[in-house]
């Protein structure tokens, strides 16, 4: 099995700081070109982040990588929580543009989710996060808060706060129909926490 992380060149990709005491994000897009080559411009990197005052303290991200008619999410954090919720993010980051999404507190959820595995664990948190984006009321995160995360059994409790997502508002990205188990991966043995997960468009 190929890993992923030699073989595959990013598509767009994020750095994202994020205060783990407010919940603030920094999302700076580093790679803007299909073929790899053509890095952003300073002035389209200024543009292309945004994020709430507040003491940044961690370098976490995703991106996006080609695959076949799919596309697969990679994040990474200094931690397996900060990974998670950047798997979360670039999922909701596919569908519109985050920098346009404001905090509603009447639209902040928070939910558990759990698994018999990590993988499953993983897997049933992105899922429920975008059956709670494609039914009412249809909110979109910008910023995902892992609240509580035990590892023995595989119980997450999460808090996602964002906004009604509104067409008038917020660009319209690709549509992503599912999060699948193909080749997901979770490397929690790595300094960065990598993870790996290929979404249904």
């Amino acid at each position: 099995m190929n890993d992923p992380r030699e073989s595959k060149k990013p598509r767009l990709s994020f750095e994202t700081t994020q205060d783990l005491s407010h919940g603030s994000t920094l999302v700076m897009a580093k790679n803007m070109s299909m073929d790899g080559n053509n890095e952003v411009s300073a002035e389209q990197d200024e543009k292309a982040s945004f994020g709430l005052p507040g003491k940044m303290l961690t370098p976490c991200g995703y991106e996006y990588l080609d695959h076949t008619a799919d596309i697969q999410i990679h994040a990474w954090g200094t931690t397996l929580e900060n990974s998670f919720e950047q798997a979360v993010l670039g999922m909701f980051g596919y569908m519109t543009e985050l920098k346009h999404v404001e905090i509603d507190d009447t639209a902040t959820m928070e939910f558990e989710a759990e698994g018999h595995d990590m993988l499953s664990l993983l897997f049933n948190l992105m899922d429920e996060f975008l059956f709670r984006f494609v039914t009412e009321p249809f909110v979109v995160c910008s910023q995902i808060k892992i609240l509580e995360f035990n590892r023995e059994d595989f119980k997450i409790r999460v808090q996602g706060l964002g906004e009604v997502f509104d067409l008038d508002k917020h660009p319209q990205g690709t549509e992503i129909k599912a999060v699948t188990y193909s080749n997901m991966q979770i490397h929690h043995d790595q300094p960065t926490n990598d993870i790996y997960v290929i979404v249904d468009i």
